[in-house]
């Protein structure tokens, strides 16, 4: 038996491997050519120490409290060099990549389709050469075609899949919006870099909050396909704003979701005020239904720099902090910018 590893590098950058049965996430880590930091390898000099909040693992008593603590144990800390999973999970690795002599994997791909699926929505699909894992709400590194440059997009898709999707705003004389609506054709080939990121869905202890603006639903999506396979036991629910009417793309999807993943709910925003949408204005303002409580709730906030600032502005003057709040921005050149405080 083996397990999925996902060692998440404070640099953003995420790399998988497998650990087998028994074995250290450490020695794993090793085999696979990923130099995690470590001294003794005994559990007596702590220089291995990182966190793991997401999976089950044992860690036995071949370590020594100067290296790591009970307190530190109850806060979710580990040693690498103990640490034997005993299910996927996920580890915080408390240094850079390329510290650990490794880096982001570079993946091929074949482009398998391109739908203009609004005035200002791209949906792209791509046909990875292999099986990608990502965490659900991290993103990947997109090569645009014919040149050096790079743009940056959250999957939409399930993890662990070749076939990939990707949610992109199209923007007036951008690089890759020009080439997807312009040159694009079916069999293209495209490079990706990734996985990347710290935005990410988290194992759901609490009900969860997810305010998504505009080409931000895309890691929604991804971690709603997630909790359609797996699973929800906790209230989830979805405010989604949009500038204007014809800015709502998937909302068939989510619909479908409501119905497939219990205890999710959605609400769709239009911020128009001569919109025809029953619910006008900004997320901000239609929290009604939101399960915030007196701040038992892991919030998740993906948009445009104007609409995150706005949100934290609505959390700050409300005098509510979320048990976790988790946000990434993005502009119409670059997604996948991501900050997080918990």
């Amino acid at each position: 038996m083996s397990y999925n590893i996902a060692l998440n590098f404070e640099d953003g950058v995420t790399r998988f491997i497998t650990c087998n049965d028994g074995e250290t996430v450490l020695d794993a880590a090793y085999r696979n050519q990923i130099n995690l930091p470590m001294d003794c390898s005994d559990g007596v000099c702590g220089t291995c120490k990182g966190s793991c909040h997401q999976g089950d693992f044992e860690l036995g008593d071949e370590y020594i409290d100067e290296a790591l603590t009970d307190e530190e144990v109850a806060d979710g800390k580990i040693l690498t060099c103990q640490m034997i999973p005993v299910s996927d999970c996920v580890v915080e690795i408390p240094a850079a990549s390329t510290l650990c002599k490794t880096g982001t994997a570079e993946i091929g791909g074949t482009l398998a389709e391109v739908n203009l699926i609004s005035p200002t929505a791209i949906e792209l699909k791509v046909t990875a050469d292999q099986d990608i894992a990502f965490l659900p709400g991290q993103y990947v590194n997109i090569g645009v075609p014919g040149t050096e440059e790079v743009r940056a997009y959250s999957f939409s898709s399930l993890p662990g899949s070749r076939e990939l999707s990707f949610l992109i705003r199209n923007v007036p004389g951008g690089l890759m919006s020009s080439w997807l609506v312009g040159q694009a054709k079916t069999g293209d080939r495209l490079s990706l870099t990734g996985p990347l990121g710290v935005f990410y869905l988290r194992p759901l202890a609490l009900p969860v909050l997810m305010l998504a603006g505009g080409t931000g639903l895309a890691p929604f999506l991804a971690m709603l396909e997630e909790l359609r396979v797996k699973g929800c036991d906790q209230p989830v629910h979805l405010l989604y704003g949009v500038t204007n009417d014809d800015d709502l793309v998937g909302v068939e999807a989510l619909q479908q979701f409501a119905a497939d993943i219990d205890n999710f709910t959605f609400k769709t925003v239009v911020a128009n005020p001569d919109s025809a949408h029953p619910h006008k204005g900004y997320v901000t303002n239609h929290m009604e239904d939101a399960p915030i409580g007196h701040g038992e709730v892991d919030v998740y906030l993906c948009g445009p720099p104007p609409m995150v600032d706005a949100v934290l502005g609505y959390f700050r003057d409300q005098g509510i902090s979320p048990a976790s709040f988790h946000y990434e921005k993005f502009s119409p050149s670059v997604t996948g910018v991501g900050e997080q405080v918990a």
